[in-house]
């Protein structure tokens, strides 16, 4: 519900009207009194001695909408929580260490999560209770329960509120023991085995329903592939590729991936496109084209790039969080179509589009409504109906065009239009990848103008981060994500660029993250930085997930730049991390793939290739593009205070140094000759 839906000012607006969030404001009109998560708001929990009601979701979530409608909206059911308890909405992008703490307690009390997230908590924050979606008739009930249970059994709430702390103090995936490991390939193949027993080998993905792209897992078994060379890994990672992108998970209209399907082969997306999700799939399919050379994989990333550039990118040049599911208060409307749009706007041409789109077949929804999918390649299609593929494509082309125009006609998704620091490092890298992949300039150049963006104007002096950019002002001091995502970021961009100021900021950063995240005792990063006083437990980010963990992603960010930099302690610091996580990824490998990507460099005859010359800009480009996973480039295209630098540059040459722990193979200036030096160091 929008602010324009109350103009008649029947209705008075809640404190989130003074929020950015744009979830924070579609509640900001209903009834219940919500307040945003800050310390006044938990002091006067305390102060009135109520519980907590803790409802955390985000804007693009469907069933979020839904809970909004039938009960945060209802009078009866909005006096009762107003009467006996401090509400607080949460985004959960905003607040992704306050997302984890209660979403953690949920799991602990029911076995499984998800948003909505409704947990209730003591007035000092401690959850005793929680869930996700209820009906409104149930919703009610629970709450009338939770009030009698505060009059009549408060030492009964205290009890489990203790139970669910201790819980949330531990964590399991952290040895209480550095582990003595050594660092070898023999854990990755046992972690392998394991992982194979859960593909799904006709479908591509995972067995079951529903299906996620977990584009992370697969960026790291690209790279098992490119050290095992196994044909059968490549074939299902190249499978479910093709599966995902002939699927209505992906918009065969205007690109871009939804977040999830329902179903176990792609076909029904819960239809919120997130920038997490497409910044990453562009960079898998990038990867996945550097190793297959299958231009149908180039297709995608570029037409998915495109998109974010067309519908998520702000007036500054940065990137937007989300468009949601739902359009004109239904699920999926904006991407559905009936046999009878595709006759009024594509009249003579409409079978044979419809048909390759799989209308009334493979494509069929419900009640008329198809999702568009691909219902055979197009190569094979043609065949099939022995139609010049040339002459196809162009028709294909021009009708896709009419579609879109009539589509853009309908009312279109809500858009999310915060932005992330995190989540724009994802998406910079993505363009990044795609520029490597294509050598088109556009997407460099939107690459460099978002990562100087962000320099002027989340990031601060000392290297300190803020995380929410949203209606010109910056707010929310970064989390680890922030940190370790960023600073990857800078390091692609040094890549590609050579301006070395990039570096020297990574280091800057990531020295901060050492001085306000690091735990000394088991050499870990916290989410939050000492200086966060507000929750009432302080958490480590571990697992990788739809997006890789903030501590997964800051080993790897640590092994990059201790060799850039010729800095022990970082190497020292980013092995002992990994060491930490080896037996996680031995025995859970598909939450944390990340940490299986650091643990593969660190096993293997990994390369330092150092390029000097005039010629650096090009050489480097053409050895980053070679699908060896196993390497750390740097360039220079002149003197250089990079201490890997230090007496390589000769005027007038281009040379490659090919090393491996301080001790290099003699200097080349063609780069077959380079890649064959590397190949050599990992055989």
């Amino acid at each position: 519900m929008t602010q324009s839906d109350h103009l008649s000012g029947e209705k008075k607006a809640n404190r989130l009207i003074n929020e950015s969030s744009p979830y924070l404001l579609q509640h900001a009109w209903n009834p219940v009194d919500w307040h945003a998560w800050n310390p006044e708001t938990l002091q006067k929990a305390k102060d009135e001695n109520k519980m907590l009601l803790i409802s955390i979701g985000y804007s693009a979530c469907h069933w979020c909408h839904v809970m909004e409608r039938e009960s945060f909206e209802n009078e009866e059911i909005a006096a009762l929580m107003n009467k006996y308890f401090i509400n607080i909405k949460v985004d959960r992008e905003e607040r992704p260490d306050v997302d984890s703490v209660y979403l953690i307690a949920v799991q602990l009390i029911n076995g499984n999560g998800g948003w909505p997230l409704n947990c209730f908590a003591l007035p000092d924050g401690r959850p005793f209770y929680g869930g996700t979606y209820y009906r409104p008739e149930h919703w009610l009930e629970l709450l009338t329960r939770i009030v009698e249970l505060r009059k009549t059994h408060s030492s009964d709430l205290e009890k489990q509120a203790v139970q669910i702390s201790k819980g949330l103090h531990k964590d399991p995936l952290i040895p209480e023991v550095a582990p003595q490991t050594t660092f070898s390939t023999e854990l990755l193949n046992e972690a392998m085995g394991k992982w194979q027993h859960s593909f799904d080998l006709k479908n591509g993905g995972y067995r079951g329903a529903p299906k996620f792209p977990m584009p992370d897992n697969f960026r790291f078994l690209l790279r098992y592939y490119s050290f095992s060379k196994d044909k059968t890994l490549l074939n299902y990672i190249s499978l479910t590729l093709e599966k995902m992108m002939s699927g209505g998970i992906y918009d065969q209209l205007g690109g871009g991936f939804a977040r999830y399907s329902v179903d176990a082969t792609w076909k029904v997306p819960h239809f919120e496109k997130m920038l997490y999700d497409n910044a990453q799939l562009i960079s898998l399919y990038c990867e996945a084209y550097q190793v297959t050379k299958n231009q149908d994989f180039l297709k995608v990333a570029a037409e998915t790039a495109d998109f974010v550039l067309a519908e998520l990118t702000s007036p500054e040049g940065i990137f937007y969080s989300a468009l949601d599911a739902d359009s004109a208060g239904e699920e999926g409307k904006y991407y559905v179509w009936t046999e009878a749009e595709f006759k009024e706007i594509l009249v003579e041409n409409s079978a044979i589009i419809g048909e390759f789109y799989g209308l009334n077949g493979p494509g069929y929804w419900e009640e008329d409504q198809n999702i568009l999918v691909r219902s055979l390649p197009l190569h094979q299609f043609c065949s099939q109906k022995s139609l010049d593929i040339d002459d196809f494509e162009n028709l294909l082309k021009h009708s896709r065009i009419r579609l879109l125009e009539a589509r853009q006609k309908r009312v279109r998704p809500g858009l999310d239009d915060k932005s992330l620091t995190s989540w724009n490092s994802l998406l910079i890298n993505a363009l990044a990848d795609l520029y490597i992949a294509t050598e088109e300039i556009k997407y460099l150049n939107h690459a460099i103008g978002a990562t100087q963006f962000i320099i002027d104007h989340l990031v601060e002096s000392d290297g300190s981060i803020y995380h929410t950019w949203k209606n010109g002002k910056r707010s929310i001091e970064g989390f680890l994500e922030d940190y370790s995502f960023f600073a990857g970021t800078l390091f692609r961009i040094y890549q590609l660029t050579m301006e070395e100021k990039y570096i020297y900021l990574a280091d800057q950063i990531v020295k901060y993250s050492i001085s306000e995240f690091y735990d000394k005792e088991d050499g870990l990063f916290w989410f939050t930085d000492r200086k966060s006083p507000e929750l009432f437990v302080r958490k480590k980010e571990l697992t990788d997930n739809v997006i890789p963990s903030s501590n997964s992603m800051m080993a790897g960010v640590l092994f990059n730049l201790g060799h850039i930099m010729e800095n022990n302690d970082y190497q020292r610091i980013a092995e002992r991390m990994v060491k930490m996580m080896g037996e996680n990824i031995r025995n859970y490998p598909t939450s944390f793939s990340g940490w299986a990507a650091v643990w593969l460099k660190l096993s293997v005859n990994y390369s330092e290739v150092i390029v000097c010359g005039d010629n650096a800009h090009n050489q480097m480009l053409r050895l980053i593009k070679e699908p060896l996973p196993v390497k750390i480039i740097a360039g220079s295209k002149g003197e250089s205070t990079l201490p890997i630098f230090r007496y390589r540059y000769f005027p007038g040459n281009t040379r490659i140094y090919v090393c491996r722990n301080k001790v290099c193979k003699n200097p080349v200036t063609d780069i077959e000759e380079a890649v064959s030096q590397i190949i050599e160091y990992q055989s």
